[in-house]
């Protein structure tokens, strides 16, 4: 009965199903980018970390 009901009414919108698929798609590019700059925050956090702790540095000449 349902399919008969779908089929009836011309069934999902198919500019829908693309625009839904686009931001799907749009959502995992999205996400990727957020992880991979996760990670270069994480490599910049440590080494920021590590130079703090070298304080014997000589001051900059002006």
């Amino acid at each position: 009965m349902a399919k008969a009901l779908l089929g009836h009414v011309g069934g999902p919108d198919p500019r829908m199903v693309s625009e839904v698929r686009r931001l799907q798609r749009r959502v995992r590019d999205l996400e990727a980018e957020l992880a991979r700059l996760q990670e270069v925050n994480d490599v910049l956090a440590a080494g920021v970390g590590h130079e703090m702790l070298l304080d014997d540095r000589e001051p900059v000449l002006t």
